[in-house]
């Protein structure tokens, strides 16, 4: 039997010819990566194993969930993996105000790359499955064992194959695609499975959407999501990749636990209600219940603070005004996706809108600073999690949106179909 690409990957790097779903292996590691929440963890412990890193140019540290620094105990950690960079000499020394958030930053540097085995102290490292390569999030001590040693044990994972056909409506993304399989198959329904998007449809998808959806595997449960490197991943890689890439592709005799199809065409406009991303809606079914009046609105991060998803947000916005009652926080995920910003004149579409405009980091998406919400306060989110008090108040409520949607309801007060409030993308 035939391998997935997931499959393929681990196995190389295992040095070994094949692997098996529930085999536990041995593996390289082609990046190790943590954040200014869990580098500071890991430095002890790693501290036990190890006086030098395994190797300089694969380990990098991020600080981007507390940056700014909103206190001292952020500011504490902020400290102490920017020291450690610079004592360990680490290449890819990160820095507030010349990176960005840690899953935006690193493909966009060209730091991972096409056929990369990549560990994050981070659940969304599951991103990078959008340029082909395997990344998954681990725990602090994994990541002070993947420093050291440059290996880590990993259980295969068997997966369920997506089968992606027809073509996405407008005002339909890559985060309603997600928001629409997790709702089909439930927050554990690929429970540590690799989620691979495959089949004509896939072209269809821009680069930004299949980060979208590859950040959101683990939404399902997934130990990672992974797309085919086609035209448009070599065109992405050809541009950012700082070091050589490998191809993978799944076997034509690869087994799959499941099949799902998904068409394109069909998927509406979706937003996740509380308190869990699977909990999934169309806006045909939310136009049909009583209006959904919001606080706040924030559209960036990790999922969906590219420069496609800006565009996107300002397309809707652009001529018209955010509700009196709604609050909306724009936070690009790179510092250069801010200057392009600037340089395409999207940041003064939104700030004559009436939002605010944040500087690149995590922090309204996990309740850390930057749009913390009170009990009983309503958020329109493009983040990935709404779980109960994720972005502030356990009492507070968080729906996931696409970047048009949540600016649609920005000007509408309530939660809205993108459609009805145009556009020119």
């Amino acid at each position: 039997m035939g391998m997935t690409m997931t499959q393929k990957i681990l196995a190389d790097h295992a040095g070994v010819k094949e692997v098996h779903a529930g085999e536990l292996i041995e593996a390289n590691v082609d990046i190790v990566m943590a954040n200014d929440i869990t580098g500071p963890m890991a430095l002890p412990i790693f501290k036990k194993m190890a006086d030098k890193v395994f190797d300089k140019n694969k380990v990098v540290l991020v600080p981007d969930h507390f940056t700014p620094n909103k206190d001292i105990k952020s500011a504490e950690n902020s400290k102490a993996i920017r020291e450690f960079s610079r004592e360990q000499g680490l290449t890819h020394h990160m820095e507030q105000g010349k990176c960005g958030v840690e899953h935006a930053i690193l493909p966009e540097s060209g730091i991972v790359v096409a056929g990369d085995a990549v560990i994050g102290a981070d659940s969304h490292t599951c991103t990078y499955g959008a340029i082909g390569a395997f990344s998954t999030g681990v725990g602090t001590t994994d990541i002070a064992t993947g420093m050291a040693t440059g290996q880590l044990w990993f259980k295969v994972p068997s997966a369920i194959k997506f089968n992606l056909h027809g073509k996405l409506p407008k005002y339909v993304s890559g985060k309603d695609v997600i928001l629409h399989i997790i709702g089909r198959i439930g927050v554990d329904g690929a429970l540590y499975k690799s989620m691979e998007f495959t089949g004509e449809g896939v072209k269809e998808l821009s680069m930004a959407d299949r980060f979208t959806i590859c950040n959101m595997a683990i939404e399902a449960g997934a130990k990672n999501g992974i797309f085919p490197v086609d035209e448009a991943a070599i065109e992405y890689l050809d541009k950012h990749a700082k070091r050589e890439y490998k191809i993978y592709e799944a076997d034509e005799d690869a087994e799959y636990e499941e099949v799902v199809d998904v068409d394109l065409s069909a998927i509406r406009p979706t937003v996740a209600f509380p308190h869990l991303p699977g909990n999934a809606k169309t806006v045909d079914e939310i136009e049909a219940m009583d209006k959904i009046y919001i606080d706040q609105v924030v559209i960036g991060s990790c999922t969906n603070g590219r420069m496609e998803d800006l565009r996107k947000a300002a397309a809707i916005l652009k001529g018209k005004k955010v509700a009196d009652n709604v609050r909306v926080m724009v936070v690009p995920a790179t510092q250069k996706i801010y200057l392009q910003c600037i340089l395409e004149g999207i940041l003064e579409t939104f700030v004559e809108a009436g939002c605010a405009v944040n500087t690149p980091s995590c922090g309204p998406c996990m309740g850390g600073h930057m749009g913390v919400l009170a009990k009983g306060e309503k958020c329109v989110s493009t983040t990935n999690r709404n779980f109960v008090g994720r972005m502030g108040d356990v009492e507070s409520l968080i729906y996931l949106a696409s970047p048009e949607t949540a600016a649609a309801s920005a000007i509408a007060g309530y939660i809205a179909n993108p459609e009805k409030f145009g556009g020119n993308n």
